[in-house]
């Protein structure tokens, strides 16, 4: 799916290559990467006028975007929105044909975002420790959902389950938004979600936020506890986004772009978006971006541990 914005000038490159930027989401609609995306593209393309183009390009545990951009030129003209998960790609799939540290070069990291526990609120439960009780009680009879294999809220659950002894089956979605919706209506017990789409929702009552998955309260959510508060540490999770290019890109392109993305993310229909800093905006400078996702792409191990990294419907590119 993608999202295109006429444009009037050339876009990058010495000489001007094309007048088009692709922005790459490796995952599906209203997912992080990809509001992000959408929100940076029209930016770029009302601010510097490029033709902006978001393509949705979800599956294979993201990497079907991610080969994807590989196929293209080196130039500056294709990017790729990520967010944290795309470290645990090693682990998920051990058969992937690329290195994040050696095949992209990190363009900007936005900022930081936190996960956070939400529950439907027709369950008797209103904190971590309840929620615990309440699926021991009918062990396997509830489920948690998420945006599909491999993502966040997958791999949390996994490991949320490890660590507390639950059982509980995974539910997952091929649309992100059908996976919050079933969640409202009381098709699933709980899930494991950033906090950019359900602000709203926790706030409204339509959903019950047990904990954030972070060792500090965030403002968005400033009543809820932290998992660690919740007496869990060892399920303490970050969440960052940001944007990568393919390796070679000329120094030049990746200067231009990571100007024209910061001064996408200083306007006020960008910030306006991203309510009540439920995604915490970085210095978004490149040496930042650089150590952030090289110590990120390092964390990967931490997921072997989960079932979904043993299991025989992993998928091989």
């Amino acid at each position: 799916m993608g999202l295109g914005v006429a444009a009037g000038k050339p876009a990058l490159g010495q000489p001007p290559v094309a007048n088009v930027v692709r922005i790459v989401v490796p995952a599906s609609v209203s997912t992080p990467p990809d509001i992000l995306a959408r929100l940076v593209g029209t930016a770029l393309s009302e601010g510097e006028g490029w033709n902006v183009v978001v393509e949705n390009k979800p599956g294979a545990v993201m990497t079907i975007g991610v080969t994807e951009v590989l196929k293209q030129p080196a130039d500056g003209h294709t990017l790729l929105s990520v967010t944290a998960p795309i470290a645990a790609v090693p682990a998920l799939v051990p058969a992937a044909s690329f290195n994040l540290e050696t095949d992209f070069a990190p363009l900007i990291q936005v900022g930081t975002a936190y996960n956070v526990l939400v529950v439907n609120p027709s369950h008797p439960v209103h904190s971590v420790a309840e929620l615990i009780a309440y699926l021991k009680k009918d062990p396997g009879k509830h489920t948690f959902s998420s945006g599909g294999f491999g993502t966040p809220a997958h791999l949390l659950g996994e490991l949320f389950k490890l660590e507390t002894g639950v059982q509980a089956t995974h539910v997952p979605y091929v649309q992100f938004p059908q996976a919050i919706g079933d969640l409202v209506a009381g098709v699933n017990t709980y899930q494991f979600i950033t906090i950019l789409p359900v602000v709203q929702l926790i706030n409204s009552g339509k959903l019950r936020a047990l904990a954030v998955m972070g060792r500090k309260r965030v403002a968005a959510l400033p009543e809820v506890p932290t998992i660690v508060e919740a007496g869990y540490p060892q399920l303490a999770s970050e969440d960052w986004a940001g944007m990568m290019v393919k390796s070679g890109t000329p120094a030049p392109a990746v200067a231009q772009l990571n100007a024209a993305v910061n001064k996408a993310l200083k306007t006020d229909k960008v910030r306006g978006r991203w309510p009540s800093s439920a995604l915490i905006q970085a210095a978004a400078r490149r040496r930042r971006s650089a150590r952030c996702c090289t110590a990120r792409s390092r964390t990967g191990p931490r997921w072997s541990r989960t079932p979904t990294s043993r299991s025989p419907h992993k998928i091989a590119t």
